[in-house]
């Protein structure tokens, strides 16, 4: 919309450039069109495939229902003739008799074993409801994977999506990523990913048992994944990145109503891990609204800089979201700025998070060769 304009107002002032400005507005319109026309269809179709099929389900239920009650009394007539038959053959033989209680009786426990189940998994599936909880991602699967990631383009096509990652490579950069063509639909993004040169980033790096994951493989990761953000900010996407220094503990992606959900499991790959899915509804118990609350507060610490896509640059706000202060995005800056791991996010005695503890035991170090220093400064 934004080119048709400038196409318009230049057109208004150089008259020369009319005929190429005019053929460059129409090529531009027709490929709106086209491209609405073509979204259109796929909604049609999927509207109507998924319309189809429940009508044909509940025309096939109909008749089922139907021919079993047309069909009852035969049935039953030859059951009982049959019943009467053989009972007046095999009445008098008491193993068989025996026998036959004894299956009886086996079915009946695996019934009430079924049953038991049965009941036991629909509490856990009320209480799953309750809590919101709609899917569990499988780790296996081609099919399932491929449905899932149909399931994210709708619901984040023209929605605001909000995500946390560490390098945001294989979710939005590369075209196989759940993301990747939901971030070029989408109408505003905000990304929180790992700052390449903490030690948040160096701790998960380190975690994972993988030789080929490296500290330099995820530097190089988030620096495709801020081009890739670079490149959308270009055709005026209202994108937004910001780069935190403590290890990750969820990845987190808000498409509309949903949730997505994993969790950093230290030495894992993430990949590894199952992924939930929660929905946003009226249920007061459902956990959507404490995740997204904890994606909202990890947004506005000002801890977390901004990156200016455009300047390259770290931008610092305080709570009210006023810019306190700048500072260049480099190598060496952000290294030395990452070494200053807040307190608040560092484990007393040793618990917390494992990925928590890393940092914890590397700082431990650091101190520690400070104190040897000082005191060898003190004795020579």
């Amino acid at each position: 919309m934004v080119r048709g304009q400038e196409a318009w107002l230049e057109l208004r002032i150089n008259p020369s450039n009319r005929g190429p400005l005019m053929l460059s507005i129409f090529i531009l319109h027709f490929h709106r069109m086209i491209l609405m026309e073509t979204i259109l269809k796929k909604r049609f179709l999927e509207d109507f495939i998924g319309g189809s099929a429940r009508i044909f389900y509940h025309i096939a239920l109909a008749a089922l229902s139907a021919a079993i009650a047309l069909s009852l009394p035969r049935i039953l007539n030859f059951i009982a003739k049959e019943i009467l038959v053989y009972w007046s053959i095999f009445g008098n033989e008491k193993l068989l008799v025996v026998s036959v209680e004894m299956a009886v009786a086996i079915l009946l426990v695996i019934l009430f074993n079924v049953v038991g189940r049965s009941w036991r998994d629909r509490r856990l599936s009320n209480m799953a409801r309750d809590a919101g909880l709609v899917l569990v991602k499988p780790l296996k699967g081609f099919f399932s994977r491929k449905r899932i990631k149909k399931l994210k383009e709708k619901q984040g096509f023209a929605k605001d999506v909000l995500v946390i990652g560490s390098t945001g490579f294989r979710t939005f950069v590369d075209p196989k990523g759940d993301l990747h063509h939901v971030m070029q639909n989408c109408r505003m993004a905000k990304i929180m990913l790992l700052n390449p040169f903490s030690e948040g980033a160096r701790a998960r790096a380190q975690s994972i048992l993988d030789p080929h994951v490296t500290p330099e493989t995820f530097q190089e990761q988030i620096r495709k994944s801020i081009t890739f953000l670079k490149n959308l900010k270009a055709v005026k996407k209202e994108i937004k990145l910001k780069l935190y220094q403590d290890a990750p503990l969820l990845k987190l992606a808000i498409l509309d109503d949903y949730i997505w959900i994993q969790h950093y499991h230290a030495g894992l790959d993430i990949q590894r891990m199952p992924e939930y899915v929660f929905k946003h509804d009226q249920n007061l118990s459902s956990l959507y609204i404490p995740f997204y609350q904890y994606f909202m507060t990890r947004w506005n610490d000002p801890d977390v800089p901004e990156y200016d896509l455009e300047a390259d640059m770290l931008i610092y706000r305080d709570i009210a979201g006023n810019e306190t202060r700048r500072e260049k995005f480099n190598d060496q800056e952000s290294e030395i700025a990452s070494r200053n791991v807040p307190d608040h996010l560092v484990p007393k005695h040793g618990h917390g998070h494992p990925s928590e503890r890393i940092i914890y035991s590397l700082q431990r170090n650091r101190r520690g060769l400070a104190c040897i220093e000082d005191v060898s400064k003190n004795v020579w």
